[in-house]
């Protein structure tokens, strides 16, 4: 069942080991067929190293298991709220990495201080709120989930591809689970260049809106022409 998908979240986890987003097994990446209303998505704890396609699992929109021998990842609640909720995206990612990790932890957004970021994201990255303790007793994962839409109330998931939530880390998402990685790893570089921008100047300024616009316009925009047009 879903073959190519699993295929396809395989490599797209095996990519995070690839690109530097992840220690040990702190990560998972996910991908959904919308017509079958399948989720595929990385089993809970195993390896990297160790993983095969036929280790995915595929579970419905309610998170039951519809094949697959392993567990899947605990954070399976989580994606499956979000691609209920976020109609457009195909791929979800959640890591641990390090400089994003520490934008959570402070529970700040990740500002817009140059076009790189502007090429990525729309505006800063956003962080949401804490859990409370009855949130997290009751449904920690699908309330993790909750928090993510709450702060997405007055924003485009569409131009912003990424949270942070906080005390946590990060989420990603994209058209497809390739996509989703690739958003995790610009993520993470401007999470970096966004902390050392303020270590050399704590006062460093946003952005200009206006260039902010033009890059972001450009390569994702109606009249987008950064890169090659398709045949």
């Amino acid at each position: 069942m879903l073959e190519k998908l699993k295929e396809q979240v395989f490599v797209a986890n095996l990519e995070l080991v690839q690109q530097g987003l992840v220690t040990l097994t702190w990560g998972n990446v996910s991908g959904i067929d919308r017509d079958k209303q399948r989720v595929v998505i990385k089993p809970s704890g195993v390896a990297y190293d160790e993983m095969e396609p036929s280790y995915m699992v595929v579970v419905d929109l309610e998170g039951n298991v519809i094949e697959g021998d392993y567990n899947p990842s605990t954070d399976t609640a989580t994606h499956l709220l979000l691609y209920r909720q976020f109609k457009d995206i195909g791929g979800i990612t959640h890591t641990h990495s390090s400089h994003a990790v520490m934008f959570a932890q402070a529970r700040c957004e990740i500002p817009c201080f140059g076009t790189t970021h502007a090429d990525h994201f729309y505006g800063p990255v956003p962080v949401t709120r804490p859990l409370t303790s009855v949130e997290v007793e009751e449904d920690y994962e699908v309330n993790t989930a909750k928090v993510i839409l709450d702060r997405f109330a007055d924003l485009d998931p569409n131009s912003t591809p990424a949270v942070l939530v906080a005390g946590h880390g990060p989420f990603t998402w994209g058209s497809n689970a390739r996509k989703s990685v690739e958003n995790a790893v610009a993520l993470e570089a401007v999470a970096q260049m966004a902390l050392g921008t303020t270590q050399i100047n704590a006062q460093a300024i946003e952005l200009e809106s206006y260039v902010l616009e033009k890059h972001y316009q450009r390569k994702h925009g109606p009249g987008a022409y950064y890169g090659q047009k398709k045949a």
